[in-house]
């Protein structure tokens, strides 16, 4: 199999060169987007989105529509995992996903295992499959997966959280439960990317989203353990190419050289990081990923192209040129951003030439 029309993202994250930063944007298909919202209108509620395969394709295309951007995104939830585990998601009107049957129980801890993604989670795989056919070697296609702890955030809390006080109480009181519900997690994720890159995916991201939420000896014990478990076991090559593998961890720059050892390709930054800083702290172990504060998207187009330039000098200055970056949002793009705005933002990185 040879690589996309535009492979860009997969060379930086490679650290090969390229011939401009590549950039996509972390829910780059969503709710900013009116065609996004006439096409969830057309399904009827998000989990019917998701797990339609047609309606996810249309999704995921719709921002490359709009702008030169250097990768798709599959369109889908990072808690379809533990949905196929039997927890029961459903998405409550203004106070978004909750789960039927959280684990607080031993027993149900106990119980739980791994599902089979071509069982249980044929649907994402279908999507899959479907926007790498329709996507036609364009540009790469981004496969992804919560992290085991993130998950287990959900999945213990029942929904999301601005404490984490049920998963924390387990942490400390009862961790072997934590342990045993993050043992099952990293299998269930290990093998749901597997899946995902026979499926068509050409690079995968681990979102630990609420990693960054632990103290420094729990985020090494309880998240980046699991995610380097993770690793390990993912595909390295298929049909003959490298897949790379990017991790995330939300307010994780603390632990920038942690991450960069688990043997990833490359590691997201969220804008806390100075990305400069972050270059000169891993030298060329992996590429690095971000890192665009998504609230600077509502400031005026001046000021979007000159955040963007500020931080594509800061990752310059620190030696390496653009290799091994890809320019990307701190966090998820905001639902009320301005599409205009994301337009300027990609003209800014994909104009820029190094000094």
């Amino acid at each position: 199999m040879t690589r996309p029309h535009n492979d860009n993202f997969l060379r930086a994250l490679l650290r090969e060169p390229v011939d401009r930063t590549p950039l996509w944007l972390m829910r780059q298909a969503g709710r900013y987007l009116p065609e996004y919202n006439e096409t969830r209108r057309r399904a009827g509620n998000f989990l019917a989105l998701c797990k339609n395969p047609g309606y996810a394709c249309e999704v995921t295309l719709q921002p490359l529509a709009r702008y030169d951007l250097d990768a798709a995104i599959l369109f889908s939830d990072i808690l379809t995992v533990p949905d196929a585990m039997g927890l029961g998601l459903y998405f409550a009107d203004g106070e978004g996903p909750k789960f039927e049957r959280p684990l607080r129980e031993e027993w149900a801890i106990r119980d739980l295992t791994a599902p089979d993604p071509y069982d249980h989670l044929r649907y994402v795989l279908d999507a899959v499959a479907e926007i790498r056919r329709a996507l036609n070697n364009s540009v790469p296609l981004i496969g992804f997966s919560g992290s085991p702890f993130t998950l287990a955030c959900y999945m213990v809390e029942g929904g999301g959280s601005t404490d984490f006080r049920s998963v924390k109480t387990m942490l400390y009181d009862r961790p072997d439960l934590l342990h045993h519900i993050l043992k099952v997690n990293a299998e269930a994720v290990t093998n749901y990317l597997n899946a995902q890159i026979e499926s068509g995916a050409q690079a995968v991201q681990i979102f630990d989203t609420w990693g960054g939420a632990l103290s420094h000896a729990a985020y090494r014990e309880f998240s980046l353990e699991y995610m380097q478990r993770v690793i390990s076991g993912l595909k390295k090559t298929h049909d003959g190419e490298r897949i790379p593998c990017i991790v995330f961890t939300k307010g994780g720059g603390q632990w920038l050289e942690a991450i960069a050892d688990t043997g990833c390709d490359a590691v997201g930054l969220d804008w806390t990081t100075d990305i400069g800083d972050a270059r000169r702290r891993v030298g060329d172990k992996v590429a690095l990923q971000g890192n665009f504060d998504p609230m600077a998207l509502f400031a005026s187009p001046a000021a979007v192209a000159a955040e963007a330039t500020r931080i594509l000098d800061s990752y310059g200055a620190a030696g390496y040129g653009n290799t091994g970056h890809v320019f990307n949002l701190g966090h998820g793009i905001n639902q009320h951003t301005p599409p205009e705005n994301v337009s300027v933002l990609v003209e800014t990185v994909h104009g820029y030439k190094n000094k």
